[in-house]
Order: structure tokens, then sequence, then C-alpha cells
């Protein structure tokens, strides 16, 4: 009878009034240990995420074809240039070599053109010979025009010998033609040769005036001991930048205050017998710059740069810039005896050998709508073989371009109207479109609330089945705050790797929105598409706070005091490296902390709350308070040195780590040790000029440039994509935690 109540109570059974109770002849039952209350989840369950996917990669080929425009119009000569006025698409303007402005309404049947002005009189050229570089070259309007009524012609002239001229004209009648009685001549330079004249002029958007000169002509810039593209005291072969508001004693310019060589004497007039530096000079070393301009989203300026005998280059012009000439030709060595700055030009965006063409004509980048996938990329071609190329503007130097489009026109300009979209001017006299040549793929839509992944009827709040998310330590972004969430496809799970990295699905998409003063300035999507590469797309929130737009290519806008950068699609993935898991913030010790979740007012551990929904696997076992965790730098609890090392991790450590594609071999990872980053009382390869410098120099901050590079905000800066803003927050903590080194250990 013991033996039944004995194997009763093991089966559960009461059988006996003393089973289980110490009593009636058996030995004392262990008491069943209580049931763990299961932990606090910020949500009941899994929302659905039915809208907010990541779908097919949109098709990164760009197909084009160039289509035949104003076709009523008679023929043009040799035409060169076509443009629109500032902030008027109502007429377009074609500049001929020959002397001649034509203007006529943008309507696509239009068959008549007037006569702009006729300044075949002022200029020097060979209307018999088509090759002859000389002519009427460039114009451009004031950029208050019509309200400034000016309008600027560039050609060459002959005073006694051939001159590259800038001549300011003002209107008549009512802004149908230019008072040739109006003229003044606001800058000239003397033209050794007949050809490389360049002779572009435009307004950048800082509203000085860009004009671009070529070398003197003839081959191989013989001119002087070292050629006048590397030659300081000419304004040949050089990107000049004036300010036709001012004046300079008898110039009809003033020198902007940050040029290079500001505050030299002007050199208007060379003769070259010129000793000093000429201040109009903003970038050099060009042998003819054929057409260049500003990108209408981010500013920057292209260019390209007619080659000798065996390269065409593509050039991103920058203050100061020296792009090599003679030095050099494309990316390849040319003439070694062109002067001192020869280490210190720059090597071209892409090149092109003469197999492909013979004389590049430079283009803009494309932000129309007609051909999505060709949005934020540089479009160029050739006049000789009247090929088309186009390169992303994040394209790392040299790329070397090869097959491209053959249009079959000899390419003088391109244009390019108010809405982004351009045209191609053929010498030959007909003007032409750019378009799509068939499908071009999948689109990422260009307003967020037609992403799936916004809020119905709201773009400022995200789709239903979004699930919110907070990392412990935030990564700096000039002191935006910012909000995240993401989105999984249904039924799949997030994979912790044995880094304690989150591995999402294809389809899976993350949102962060950015707000700056209570605003929403941008909103990023980092989305893996479904054949699980990552993607990065950005958009612009409107002043209204109602949508936003996508930004291709990216941009640097100016919002309130400071600058705000939009980054590239290559930019997002230079941050969010493979080695790093892409998504960085989402971690485990990076989500092992609470939120607060609107859904049900509960505040709750990420970490549990993924696991209690289902959305984690390996599902967790262990209790959170068994599982790392990442303090907040710029919270009081840990200590400086946790918190310190908590910077590094979420700021520095994405691509500072074993496979993290940087030249040098650091490992700035939370968990690794200190004595192990390769840091501390490491000497870097570049000191930035800091003496007796260290990556890290135990108890010395000032020499630390792992303390010094986060408060630069140029090329050398760190993070790599130039914060505007420093963390004065972030960079106070990193010095009281060097400072206080007593050791590497």
């Amino acid at each position: 009878m013991w033996q039944i109540g004995a194997i009763g109570c093991l089966m559960g059974i009461t059988l006996l009034a003393g089973c289980g109770s110490g009593t009636g002849g058996g030995d004392p039952a262990t008491p069943a240990p209580p049931t763990p209350t299961p932990p606090i989840s910020g949500l009941d369950a899994r929302p659905l995420s039915t809208s907010c996917l990541a779908g097919e990669a949109p098709d990164s080929a760009v197909a084009i074809a160039t289509t035949r425009v104003f076709p009523s119009l008679p023929a043009f000569n040799s035409p060169v240039l076509m443009l629109q006025e500032p902030a008027s698409s109502a007429r377009w303007y074609v500049v001929q070599k020959t002397g001649i402005v034509y203007q006529f309404d943008n309507q696509p049947n239009v068959a008549t053109r007037r006569e702009f002005i006729n300044a075949s009189a002022l200029i020097a050229t060979d209307p018999s010979n088509p090759n002859d570089e000389r002519g009427l070259l460039g114009m451009a309007f004031h950029p208050d025009y019509p309200g400034n009524p000016r309008v600027y012609l560039s050609y060459t002239a002959n005073a006694g010998g051939a001159v590259s001229r800038v001549v300011e004209f003002q209107t008549r009648d009512g802004g149908q033609t230019l008072d040739t009685s109006s003229a003044v001549v606001i800058l000239q330079t003397y033209q050794p040769e007949s050809n490389h004249n360049g002779g572009n002029i435009a307004f950048g958007p800082d509203g000085f005036m860009y004009i671009g000169l070529g070398d003197g002509g003839g081959g191989g810039d013989q001119h002087g001991t070292i050629g006048n593209g590397q030659r300081l005291s000419t304004l040949l072969g050089k990107m000049l930048r004036i300010d036709v508001n001012g004046s300079t004693g008898s110039a009809h310019y003033a020198i902007p205050a940050g040029n290079p060589y500001a505050g030299n004497p002007v050199c208007t007039g060379d003769t070259g017998a010129f000793t000093q530096i000429c201040p109009e000079i903003y970038a050099y070393g060009l042998r003819n710059p054929w057409r260049w301009s500003f990108d209408q989203g981010s500013g920057e300026l292209w260019a390209g740069d007619v080659g000798q005998g065996a390269w065409e280059e593509v050039d991103k012009i920058v203050s100061g810039g020296n792009y090599g000439w003679r030095c050099g030709e494309g990316a390849h060595a040319y003439n070694g005896i062109c002067g001192a700055n020869a280490a210190a030009a720059l090597e071209p965006i892409a090149e092109y050998s003469h197999t492909q063409g013979i004389s590049i004509t430079g283009g803009y980048v494309y932000r129309g709508n007609a051909i999505p996938a060709l949005v934020g990329r540089y479009v160029f071609g050739d006049f000789g073989s009247g090929r088309i190329w186009h390169v992303a503007r994040d394209t790392p130097p040299t790329l070397q371009v090869t097959s491209g489009f053959g249009s079959g026109l000899s390419i003088a300009s391109f244009a390019q109207d108010h809405s982004g979209e351009m045209y191609v001017v053929n010498f030959s006299g007909t003007l032409y479109q750019l378009t799509a040549a068939g499908a071009s793929g999948r689109v990422i839509p260009t307003q967020l609330s037609a992403t799936g992944c916004a809020a119905a009827g709201n773009a400022s709040q995200p789709a239903g089945g979004m699930i919110t998310y907070a990392p412990n330590a935030a990564f700096w972004s000039d002191s935006a705050l910012k909000t995240r969430f993401l989105a999984l496809p249904d039924g799949q799970k997030i994979n912790i790797n044995t880094d304690a990295d989150f591995e999402f699905p294809a389809g899976s998409v993350l949102r962060k929105d950015f707000r700056l003063d209570g605003r929403l300035v941008e909103t990023r999507l980092f989305m893996r598409h479904n054949n699980g590469d990552w993607a990065g797309y950005t958009y612009e929130w409107n002043t209204g706070q109602t949508d936003a737009t996508r930004v291709v290519g990216g941009k640097t806008v100016q919002i309130g005091s400071q600058q705000w950068l939009f980054p590239s699609e290559a930019q997002c993935l230079i941050c969010h490296t493979s080695a790093a898991g892409r998504t960085l913030g989402l971690e485990t010790a990076q989500l092992n902390g609470l939120l607060n979740y609107t859904q049900t007012g509960r505040t709750a551990n990420q970490l549990d709350t993924l696991n209690a929904i289902g959305a984690l696997t390996p599902a967790l076992t262990q209790p959170v308070d068994q599982l790392p965790s990442l303090p907040d730098p710029y919270a009081t609890a840990g200590t400086v040195a946790s918190r310190a090392r908590a910077w590094l991790h979420v700021n520095c450590s994405n691509c500072h780590r074993p496979g993290g594609g940087t030249p040098v071999n650091l490992d700035l990872r939370y968990t690794t040790a200190l004595a192990s980053t390769n840091a501390c009382e490491v000497a870097p390869v570049n000191d930035l000029g800091v003496v007796n410098a260290r990556l890290i120099a135990v108890g010395a901050a000032a020499r630390s440039l792992i303390a010094v590079r986060p408060l630069r905000t140029d090329s050398s800066s760190m993070p790599p994509l130039q914060p505007r803003v420093v963390d004065v927050a972030g960079i106070a903590l990193l010095n009281s935690w060097i400072n206080g080194l007593t050791s590497c250990n």
C-alpha cells in the first residue's frame, strides 16, 4: 500500500491522505520551486507588417537615349551652349560660336527664334574653319535677372593679339535683346594660341562668377618652364572666381574673401608678365575645362577637362584644388617638369582613353524625373565619338570608363532645365533631350508617404507594423534627436549571431527620423532587399512637415545655424559596414535596456519584448541582467571608462574593427581590452600636426588623435562624413577618460 501511494504521488495522483504531506509513513517530499514570473513585455503581440517591406532591389543599370527636341526650329550654326534664365523656364537661349545668341519660347513645336544679340563683330574667329576654337564660348545671366538686367558673354577678341574676355551687357526692349553699346569689359587675359580658350562662365550657388580658362593652347602646355597650368601668376589653365557686384581699383570686379589667394593685386589684362600669385584663382592645373556645371542638389562643381593625346578626365573642382596638368594627363604622368606643387595634384574622378573618344564635354549631375535611376549621377560625353557616360557622385578616384551610350552626335555641350532634365547640344545644329531607353527597373518612391513605411495620412508616424527601438548608446548625429523603428516580414525572425549582432531577414526595413529644434529634418530608410543586399535611402522633410522627398546622391543644406548632410546611397554603406553587421545599433548589448512602448504605455526591456513576441532566433533563455549591456555615454550610470568605450564603440568601431575596411589596425569595440585595441601608445600614420601624437596617449588627451579627430569638421574628421557640429559632451568624456589613464592595461 505504501508503494502504491508513493507511485501515485510521483504520478501526481492523490491516492492517500498523506500523499506528499510527510505523514502516513512516507518520506517528506521536496517542495516544488515557485514558477518564475515572466518578464514584462512592452508589446502584447508582434505587429503584422504588410506595407513596409524592402522588396526587390532597384535596377542599378541606367539605359539612356537621346530624343530630338524643338524639331521645327531652323538648324543652328555651330551651337556651343543652351541655357535658361534664372528662375524662369519660359525661354531657351542658344549660343552660337559664330557670335549670335538666339532666344525661343520653351514650347515643343516652337518654330521661330529671335536674335538676342549679334556679337559677330566683337569676336575673333574663323567661321570657315570648324576646328577653330575661338569665338563666342559662354554666357551667364546675373543671378538676380531680370531684376538686375545684366548678362555676361565670354568670347575671344582681337586686341593687338588674341584675348579671352568676359563682357557685361544690359538688356533693352523689355529684355528682348542685349544692348551692344552697354558693353563693359569685366576681365580679359592674353591668349598665346588660338586653342584651349575654355570660355565657360556661370554663377555659383554663392552668387560669385566662375570662369574656366584653358592653358593658352598649343600642345603640351609649353608656356614657361613649368607650363601655365601650374603657374599661379597667370589666369590661364585655371578656374577663376570673382565678384561682379564689386570692384578693385580699375577692375570691374572684387575678389571674394574665400579665394585661396585673396589679398594679392588683381591679374586682369595678363600679358604673361605678372610675378604675384593671382587672387582670381579658385583652382588650377587645368588643360582646357570644356564645359562645367554646378550640381543643383549639392552645389558641387563638376568639370570635363580636355586631355592631350591619350586621356580625358572628369574633375570635382574644389577651392585651391590642383588638377595636375601638365604634370599629368588624367591619372597618368605627363611632364615631370611642372613645379613645386606637383605632389599636391588631385586625381580625377573618372577618365577615359582615346580608344573611347577624343575630346570630353562636361555635363551635369542629373536631377530630373524622367530617368529615375540616373538621378544623382554626373553625366558627360565626348565631342568626337558622341559617347555619353554617367558616374555616381561619390565615385572614388579614379574610375576608367569604357563603352558608354553612343549618341551619334557631336556633343558640343549639355544643358539642364530648372527641373533637372538634361539636353544635348549637337554642334551640327540640332537639340536633343536625354530620355530613358526602355524599362529602368523598380523605382524607390520619391515621397516617404508612398514607401509603405509611413502611417496613412501622417507620414511623420511609422506604418502600423513597425516596432520602435532605441539603442543604449546612440551615434552622434550633429545634435539631432532621433526616433527609430524596424519592420520584419511576416513570419520572419531576427537571428542573433555569435557576435551578439542582430541579422535581419531579407525584406526587413529600418526607419530613423531626425529632428532639429523639434522639427523633422530627415528620415532614412535602411532596407535589406530580397537579394540580401542592404541599401540606404534618405528623405528631406518639407517646411509644412507633411511629407518628405527622396534625396538621391546626397547633398548638404543649411538648417538654421548649421549645415546638415543628407548622405548618398554609397555613404550609407561606408558607415553601415558589413563587418559590423550593417545595422550597427541593433545588437544585444545595445537593446538591453528599457523603452516606453506607446502602444501599451508600458516600459519594458527591449530584449524581453522582442523575445516575448517571437521576433528573435534563437530565443533568449538567460535573464537580461545576465546579458551584456552598453551604458549611455551621456548619462551618469557606469564608470567614465565604460561610457567612453561605449562612445567609441558606437561612433568608431563600425569601421575600426577586424575586417572594417580601414587601412589601420584598430579595434575599438566595447568588448576589446584597451591593450588589445592597437591604439594605446601607438603612433599614428598621420599625426595631423599634433606634436608627439599617439592614437591614445596615456594621461594626455591633447596628444591623442582619438580625441582630436572628432573635434575636426574637415576631411580629416572622424566619423568620416564630416560632421558639422562637434559633440562637445562626447569629446569631454573622451578627454576625461584619457587624461585619467595611468597605463594601457
